[in-house]
């Protein structure tokens, strides 16, 4: 036989043998009481009825799985398992007297018992009791059915939580991707117009080494496309690229200054995070102006926040930024930082003291190296 098919027979036979070794010790304890000359004398009587009881218990187990008390038909229910307990209890009792009148010696009381007087007796301390266990076995049923069914909900709520975050950062990094796509060819179309612009000017040489430098950047950007982050040593790689071009179109009139503490460039941005923001201050910050101006890019630390500023000497925000808002650039790169990093982050807009503007990038402090460790 399949032994998962005998634990539970097994288990039975423990369960019944624990109740029939207390009311044993009871009745032991009483007959020790009055003085009973022989106290042990009913030990066979217990043994014979508690396994007989074991044995019959399958019976209510199909039963109540057959039958089982749920809220719908509950007093019909009921009352179908009041007479299977009856008979129940009424088949248990047959078996005892059985065994009892085929064993002479196994009910020693005087005088010698009759059917009559053996069924009599069993029906008078035994018939009530065995109803009893029969509820009792089939509360114990049903109760750990209910347990189980809690279980499977809970467990199907749990599985349905993790659907609902797994479809949460789907969509997440879908929002992220399409941020970004919309970026890179914003970004791609104003450096290709600044290359036709040179080429209208007749600046040649200009024209190639723009090309030149543009296709570095497209390799770096590409390389890292599928990243929604990388480290601040490659984002500023990127940056150096993007502002050479610049620095070709502006000649003299674009300075730049970099302030990055060194022990931060393996601090994690957003890729692409920083490009927008440059962007911005050149294309109204230095742009309008006729005499050089200055780009000024800082990193530090602050707690567990990493804060990177952009800072130009142009007209600063103004009335342009009431006007015609932050642009497609600072507004994806803002929408981003939400995504990515949720209330943990923010996009930072202010006049700079003496005039200008400046853009910082508040961004939750970590490692790359740290979140891929965690991640894997």
């Amino acid at each position: 036989m399949n032994p998962r098919k005998l634990r539970p027979l097994a288990f039975y036979f423990l369960a019944w043998t624990l109740v029939g070794l207390i009311n044993f010790a009871q009745n032991v304890t009483r007959r020790y009481y009055y003085d009973d000359p022989n106290p042990w004398q009913d030990l066979r009587y217990w043994c014979f009825n508690i396994f007989i009881a074991a044995l019959l218990t399958p019976l209510i187990v199909a039963a109540g799985r057959r039958w089982p008390l749920e809220r719908q038909h509950l007093p019909r229910l009921i009352g179908v398992h009041v007479l299977v307990s009856l008979g129940w209890a009424l088949l248990k009792l047959c078996l005892e007297a059985t065994f009892h009148l085929t064993w002479n010696e196994f009910w020693p009381i005087t005088p010698p018992i009759t059917v009559r007087r053996e069924v009599t007796l069993l029906f008078l301390y035994g018939y009530h009791l065995s109803v009893v266990a029969y509820w009792v076995v089939l509360s114990i049923q049903t109760a750990y059915r209910n347990y189980e069914r809690f279980q499977e909900r809970a467990r199907a709520a749990l599985r349905s939580d993790l659907r609902g975050s797994q479809l949460e950062a789907q969509v997440a990094h879908a929002r992220l991707g399409a941020l970004k796509a919309q970026l890179q060819p914003h970004f791609l179309f104003n450096t290709l117009n600044a290359i036709v612009v040179l080429v209208r000017q007749q600046k040649g040489r200009q024209a190639e080494e723009t090309l030149a430098r543009f296709s570095d950047l497209l390799r770096a950007v590409l390389a890292d496309m599928e990243s929604q982050e990388v480290t601040l040593a490659r984002e500023l790689e990127y940056l150096k690229l993007y502002l050479s071009i610049e620095q070709l179109r502006f000649s003299d009139r674009l300075h730049v200054d970099f302030d990055v503490d060194p022990e931060l460039l393996d601090a994690a941005v957003p890729h692409m995070g920083l490009q927008p923001v440059v962007e911005n201050a050149i294309r109204h910050g230095i742009g309008p102006r006729a005499t050089p101006g200055m780009i000024e890019i800082r990193a530090w630390r602050e707690h567990d926040s990493l804060h990177v500023s952009v800072r130009d000497n142009g007209p600063g925000f103004g009335a342009a930024k009431v006007e015609h808002g932050l642009g497609l650039g600072l507004a994806n790169t803002r929408a981003r930082l939400k995504q990515l990093y949720g209330a943990e982050a923010e996009l930072r807009t202010e006049g700079a003291p003496g005039g200008g503007a400046v853009v910082t990038l508040v961004l939750p402090y970590h490692l790359i190296e740290v979140r891929l460790a965690e991640a894997t």
